[in-house]
């Protein structure tokens, strides 16, 4: 049973590493959530390595623009305890500014006690800008057939 244990980790770490969505595991500190893991897509993503991220919150990557509808679900779910997604402003390192699909999971110990949680990141820039185009293009057809 060890080895299949080990056989298990070391194919899970393949998994992650092989990722090309972000993974990051935080460990939750009073209101912080501290990063202890992230992979090397999430560094690819945001443009930061793990040694300049590791053991600070999360938080980091909104910069100063904090006051987002999403973030907020974001909140109330950590409160609660509950998984959630949300797509949400984030930047870069070198200060550009990406869409993420943040999912976030809670992970709970054998005595139902909140240990971990863990984000995938997803850069869905293009998918939201598509959206908006899309909206554009449907605001100006509305209109020339109003006029």
């Amino acid at each position: 049973m060890t080895k299949q244990r080990l056989i298990d980790a070391h194919l899970l770490e393949l998994a992650v590493d092989a990722s090309n969505d972000g993974i990051t595991i935080a460990e939750q500190e009073g209101d912080d959530n501290i990063l202890i893991y992230v992979n090397p897509a999430f560094e690819r993503l945001t443009g930061y390595s793990a040694d300049e991220i590791l053991y600070q919150d999360c938080r980091f990557l909104q910069k100063g623009d904090r006051d987002q509808e999403g973030l907020k679900r974001i909140r109330e779910a950590i409160r609660a305890g509950k998984p959630c997604r949300e797509v949400i402003r984030n930047y870069r390192r070198d200060g550009t500014l990406f869409w993420n699909e943040l999912s976030i999971t809670p992970v709970y110990n054998d005595e139902d006690q909140l240990t971990y949680y863990i984000g995938i990141q997803k850069d869905v820039t293009d998918r939201v800008e598509a959206e908006r185009q899309r909206d554009e293009a449907l605001r100006e057809l509305d209109a020339l057939r109003k006029s």
